[in-house]
């Protein structure tokens, strides 16, 4: 894809998932480069009003809800204020906006298995795909890489670790290869590194959305809480940079400074620092080969006391070891743990079961369902087997409750 000089006409971006942290600090992006970027359509999962409001003030062509109620909601909010934008409904609606012929840019930012399809329209349509919604590449693994090398896509990763380490890396991705001898994730260890695993039975949603370094949404918090969102991010790193398990290491680093590290052959190691903002990979993923003016603070290395790091010990973050069981499965072994851990996650914000036995759940759902042969070809099989192990999730929740 080609990139669009100031005097060119604006790239026109969709964003999947407006409404969230993710989408809400792309939009801020692009309003910082006025005739740069240009809203093209907008989507949400449930936040009415505040897509109504994201409407009115970008104007966007599109805007996409998931059902008939609220795609009538939405009209009648922006058909009271003049709005020209059309309202569309559905999962295929979603599809329609990520790959629509006028789109330059995808921002996919759906959180969980939802963001699968569109995500994937936009890969085999050749967009700029700025991927947040890692679950996408965890349920689709090769599928998905497959629809990126056969739809020339740009694939941009906007989790902060994955540009960290793209951005270590050269533009020529057949150098990558040549050029690593592995990778270094560096993950906060969220609210209760330094809990004791035993004292976690009681924890409450509102302690594990309380991230220490990260405003960011609830079902990511918690899963940051378990290290689980670390856990999903090795195997995409396992996928975007074509590396072995064994090639994607996690180290605990709590300040959030030092976002990820590539080791070299030559054992040099590059690193991506910067202040926890969202805004930083965003504006990278945005502007690509480019660099624009984020938003975000200037790092003052001089306030920066210690940098300091911790191993990522399988007593104490269980959750992320089940990565590299899942990796060494079957093929569609992430997908059964990605779908598992998004029902133990809204369980336990339901309140329906404890912020212990969230791994468990996971940990049990991955031992047994097995993929069967050929269900991860297509997305219908990669749905079905998503759907085979939220079934088996919830069974298991079901004999828990009433053991």
């Amino acid at each position: 894809m080609s990139i669009q000089s100031p005097s060119a006409r604006p790239q026109r971006v969709s964003v999947l998932g407006s409404t969230g942290s993710i989408g809400t600090n792309t939009l801020d992006v692009i309003g910082r480069h006025p005739g740069r970027y240009e809203v093209f359509a907008l989507s949400a999962m449930s936040r009415v009003d505040e897509l109504a409001a994201q409407c009115l003030q970008w104007k966007p062509r599109f805007a996409v809800m998931p059902d008939a109620a609220l795609a009538a909601q939405l009209r009648s909010l922006l058909r009271d204020q003049g709005s020209r934008t059309e309202v569309l409904q559905g999962a295929q609606a979603l599809c329609e906006i990520a790959s629509h012929p006028d789109v330059d840019a995808v921002m996919a930012a759906i959180v969980g298995a939802a963001g699968l399809a569109p995500a994937l329209a936009a890969a085999r349509t050749g967009k700029r795909l700025m991927l947040a919604n890692k679950e996408a590449i965890v349920l689709g693994g090769a599928l998905f890489m497959q629809a990126v090398e056969q739809g020339g896509a740009t694939l941009l990763p906007v989790d902060s670790e994955h540009s960290a380490i793209f951005q270590c890396l050269p533009e020529e991705r057949a150098a990558w290869h040549q050029r690593i001898d592995h990778i270094v994730l560096t993950a906060s260890g969220g609210p209760f590194r330094q809990r004791d695993p035993s004292t976690l039975a009681d924890v409450t949603p509102e302690q594990a959305c309380a991230h220490p370094n990260w405003v960011m949404g609830r079902k990511i918090s918690v899963d940051s809480a378990t290290m689980m969102n670390k856990a999903l991010e090795v195997i995409e790193a396992r996928w975007l940079f074509n590396l072995q398990p064994e090639q994607v290491k996690v180290l605990i680093h709590p300040q959030s400074i030092i976002h990820s590290m590539v080791v070299c052959r030559d054992m040099s190691v590059l690193a991506q620092l910067g202040t926890p903002d969202m805004r930083v990979p965003i504006a990278y993923a945005l502007s690509f080969p480019e660099r624009v003016e984020s938003g975000a603070k200037r790092l003052d290395l001089l306030a920066c006391a210690s940098l300091s790091f911790e191993e990522a010990d399988e007593r104490r973050f269980p959750g992320l070891h089940l990565s590299w069981q899942a990796l060494r499965g079957a093929e569609g072994s992430t997908a059964v743990l990605n779908a598992a851990n998004e029902e133990a996650v809204a369980a336990f914000l339901d309140r329906r079961i404890r912020f212990d036995q969230i791994h468990q759940l996971n940990r049990q759902t991955l031992e047994q369902v097995l993929p069967e042969a050929g269900e991860c070809a297509s997305v219908e099989g990669l749905l079905n087997l998503d759907q085979r192990a939220r079934r088996h999730a919830l069974q298991l929740m079901q004999e828990e409750l009433h053991a």
